[in-house]
């Protein structure tokens, strides 16, 4: 994209140390709405670099519509729009030089059902790749991807055969495979699991908490378990009503490091959420 820099994924060692002050995400003020009706209205949260950011609440309250604002998927929607501010690497996102299609190589998404593309292994981690115009050096790329999604051990003698002989779990690992091919700065995940079986869960969860290391990642989970295992920050969002119209509109409620969120949430909506008592 034209005009957003300093994205590239796999940041050094001294630039770990600074990684946790560092800002990848910065929303301000922003509503989404389609046809004009706002699906998530006025929220204000940071996100930081090396890190897992969930986002939890109800259904219906904004948080996958949100997350597709984080790399205009939402373009994509006839009637969407993004208002207020969205700084990516303190550069906004929305600015009219801003190539979407960029966007979405340098923010990768992973979708809540996995969608392998009717291809071989090989050539659905290789997709992203060639489309950038890169012909050499594809299977060390593949590789290199398969490995850092803890797929490669599995399906190393069989690249060529179809990706829909692979498990649910092992779809949903290629489709992270395929996103990190073509080098992401971000992840964006929206409720990565909630097809899965526990012990494929367990599995992308563990894979989440190691690329962390090097790449920022933001997930929708309904799962408040999983919430509270793997994120290092969690925002909470919940439905407000119009009692005039009965139009439903997601807010952020309360945004805070995890822990603080699942022991001691500074509103009580939080609590009966977290709590089970609401929601």
């Amino acid at each position: 994209m034209s005009s957003v820099e300093g994205a590239d994924a796999g940041p050094s060692a001294a630039d770990e140390v600074v990684a946790a002050e560092r800002t990848v995400f910065s929303v301000r003020d922003v509503t989404v709405s389609y046809s004009g009706v706002p699906a998530v209205a006025d929220v204000d949260l940071t996100v930081r670099a090396q890190a897992i950011t969930a986002l939890i609440g109800p259904s219906g309250c904004g948080k996958s519509t949100l997350l597709r604002s984080l790399n205009r998927m939402n373009d994509l929607i006839p009637g969407a729009r993004v208002t207020g501010s969205i700084r990516y690497h303190d550069q906004e996102l929305y600015a009219p030089d801003v190539d979407a299609v960029e966007v979405r190589r340098r923010i990768g998404m992973v979708f809540q059902k996995p969608n392998p593309f009717p291809k071989s292994i090989f050539d659905n981690v290789a997709y992203g790749v060639r489309i950038q115009g890169k012909r050499k050096g594809l299977e060390e790329v593949v590789e290199r991807a398969l490995r850092r999604a803890a797929l490669w051990d599995e399906v190393k003698d069989k690249l060529k055969q179809s990706a829909f002989a692979l498990s649910g779990g092992q779809q949903q690992r290629l489709c992270i495979a395929r996103c990190l091919a073509v080098e992401p700065d971000v992840i964006l995940m929206d409720e990565p699991c909630s097809a899965l079986d526990p012990i494929a869960t367990a599995r992308i969860e563990d894979l989440m908490a190691e690329l962390k290391a090097g790449y920022t990642i933001v997930i929708v989970t309904h799962n408040m378990q999983q919430a509270a295992r793997v994120s290092d920050r969690t925002a909470f969002f919940t439905v407000e009503v119009n009692p005039d119209s009965d139009r439903r509109t997601g807010v952020l409620v309360e945004y805070d490091d995890t822990e603080k969120i699942f022991s001691n949430p500074s509103d009580s909506r939080t609590e009966n959420y977290v709590t089970g008592r609401f929601g």
